[in-house]
């Protein structure tokens, strides 16, 4: 697999470009700017992929379709970040095709740390109805990002999936392609009493079936189990919010635990 990276400015001219076989790296040393974009150009082949589109992030597994674009966030939306990412006049990007060994076995198949909502081409991708006043620290996102800090909300780490008081709100996680799943674990958000919660939810997927989850007020995460069933996404939706005072629900985090199917390893290089 050919990796090519590129920082492009607003213009689209490039900054800076590193290309690589199967993996590639790049040092760039200047401060970014408004509109700056990180590209992460492929050969054509579907398949796995190791990024780092910063230092500060660290590495993480997804599945590309495509080329993978990241806008370098400013202000409130990096409010969802570690102060310390995208910042200064040093900064490492990577990127590595990934082995067989980091994707076969059981393992948390929503987990992207690197998702934006522009994402098309990066997997898994959290999609919604709803994000509270629009703001970074409530988008959908923070949902599979990894951090499972729930009891303030806020800036990072406390950043969470808003719902805006809809109460149609929902909230999908794309695979890219079929996997197999058998558990789901959520973190709701419990900075009581300013948050309200969930007594139970309702989830969708993309074979048909339908699965319904039982809540308690904690602040610890829920988890269910059930009989392993091949999906390209699900959605949670149908939210019951208990009778407690508070208007404010919210998800920190959403893990689905499971394996590849098939042939999807075979695109590993």
């Amino acid at each position: 697999m050919d990796l090519c990276f590129k920082i492009l400015d607003v213009d689209m001219n490039i900054k800076a470009v590193s290309r690589g076989v199967n993996e590639v790296s790049l040092v760039y040393t200047q401060a970014y700017a408004h509109g700056d974009r990180i590209i992460l150009e492929t050969s054509g082949e579907e398949g796995f992929v190791w990024i780092q589109m910063d230092d500060a992030i660290g590495k993480g597994l997804v599945y590309i379709t495509g080329n993978v674009e990241y806008i370098v966030p400013f202000e409130e939306q990096r409010s969802n970040l570690s102060p310390k990412a995208f910042y200064g006049n040093r900064h490492l990007l990577h990127a590595r095709a990934a082995k067989d060994y980091d994707v076969e076995g059981y393992r948390n198949l929503s987990l992207n740390i690197y998702d934006q909502y522009q994402m098309k081409d990066c997997f898994p991708h959290a999609v919604t109805n709803v994000e509270t006043r629009g703001k970074t620290v409530f988008a959908a996102q923070n949902a599979i990002d990894g951090v499972v800090v729930n009891n303030s909300y806020g800036e990072w780490p406390y950043q969470s999936w808003g719902i805006d008081r809809k109460e149609d709100a929902l909230i999908k996680i794309e695979f890219g392609r079929t996997v197999a799943i058998d558990c789901i674990v959520l973190y709701t958000r419990a900075d009581f009493p300013h948050d309200n919660w969930w007594k139970s939810v309702h989830f969708t997927f993309s074979d048909g079936s339908e699965l319904d989850m039982e809540m308690e007020k904690s602040e610890l995460p829920s988890e269910i189990t059930f009989p392993m069933r091949q999906v390209k996404w699900l959605e949670m939706n149908h939210m019951v919010k208990s009778e407690d005072a508070s208007p404010f629900p919210a998800l920190t985090q959403i893990e689905v635990y499971g394996i590849e199917v098939g042939n999807s390893v075979d695109f590993v290089l």
